[in-house]
């Protein structure tokens, strides 16, 4: 055992071919996030326009998902219309949690997120597009999301690369990116068929209002598919997190693990984008408050997911009660905390962000 940063005891196993590292704060720092999530769910399954018991809620979750127990009167309420969007409010958190980590830890700054550098803006743009010219189904929806995030993503890295990638440099093309992109997604909206243009606009918002286990499945699979890579992306923070001498000194191709890095981001934040809209801020948010809490060197990945899963279900369960019977997109509350946080962090890092280095 030896103290790692922050108070925290890092405990390491050797094994062949592998080894395993623990930071005893970050175990703490999940646990209790994992503990507060548990908790935000039932109060999302209990909470709304009728009150429902937590023993009561499980009930019903037990018997409409599993077939244990006799039906109970909250089977609709609990069962069928709450827990399939908190379902979705998990997975579209924790996949912009991990996105975000992901993509600020290869451009080493912490305003690189995907909602900031035209992630989410070429995934809404395509997906509005799809939406108010009838192309495509539902079900395709959220592909034609990954195609347009990884499309503006190229186009950001391409013309921000200048025999390196300058961390500054590429978050301000970014920026700039996402105005043009968010420019075309109200073009799009202007041509298109009015009522499918309102639809598009409430998904442009954010929102987990009406959706449910169609939406929730396909991510829910994504996520279980990309698992392999989000293990090997939290070895692999190490090396891209070491200075470019010191990782190159080592072996490590950086140009290739920064590329995979950014990519597994880059799908993350499109799919969470194509099954619930633009859910602005989290992917910003998630990231750096798990890093606070850890105080660790790298953003911790498993604390970026849960941090982003409570904020996701927190934030949709305030947004259907704090005007009932009116209901809130939940990316009208997450941009209300995070916007404030964005303009914290421009001016905090005015003075660092002339000094930034190369990020690949």
């Amino acid at each position: 055992m030896s103290a790692g940063r922050g108070g925290g005891a890092r405990g390491g196993y050797g094994a062949r071919g592998g080894s395993f590292l623990l930071h005893r704060r970050s175990a703490l720092v999940a646990i209790g996030l994992a503990l507060a999530t548990a908790a935000a769910c039932v109060a999302y399954l209990c909470v709304g326009e009728s009150f429902v018991a937590p023993a009561d809620a499980v009930k019903a979750v037990l018997h409409t998902q599993w077939g244990l127990g006799p039906a109970t009167p909250n089977d609709l309420v609990v069962g069928t219309l709450r827990l399939p969007r908190m379902t979705l409010g998990l997975l579209v958190g924790a996949a912009f949690g991990i996105a975000g980590a992901l993509i600020q830890t290869v451009a080493r700054n912490p305003l690189a997120s995907p909602d900031i550098i035209g992630v989410s803006q070429g995934a809404s743009a395509v997906t509005v597009g799809a939406m108010t010219y009838g192309i495509g189904s539902f079900a395709v929806l959220p592909y034609l999301s990954v195609a347009g995030g990884l499309a503006a993503a190229a186009l950001v890295y391409v013309f921000a690369w200048r025999g390196g990638l300058h961390a500054a440099r590429f978050v301000l093309i970014g920026i700039g990116f996402a105005v043009a992109l968010r420019s075309i997604t109200h073009l799009f909206l202007t041509k298109g068929d009015y009522l499918v243009a309102q639809q598009a606009k409430v998904w442009m918002t954010g929102s987990l209002n009406g959706r449910g286990w169609g939406e929730a499945a396909p991510l829910g699979w994504a996520l279980l598919v990309l698992l392999p890579g989000v293990l090997w992306a939290a070895r692999a923070q190490r090396t891209v997190s070491l200075d470019d001498d010191t990782a190159t000194a080592l072996g490590v191709r950086l140009g290739r693990v920064r590329l995979g890095l950014a990519s597994l981001g880059i799908v993350l934040a499109s799919m969470a984008t194509g099954a619930a809209g633009p859910v602005d801020f989290v992917a910003l948010l998630a990231p750096q408050i798990a890093r606070r809490m850890t105080r660790t060197a790298q953003i911790p990945l498993l604390c970026s997911a849960l941090t982003g899963a409570f904020i996701v279900v927190t934030a949709d369960l305030l947004a259907r009660k704090l005007f009932a019977p009116t209901e809130l997109p939940v990316g009208v509350l997450t941009a209300a905390v995070g916007a404030p946080y964005l303009i914290h962090l421009l001016l905090s890092s005015g003075g660092r962000g002339r000094k930034g280095g190369t990020a690949a």
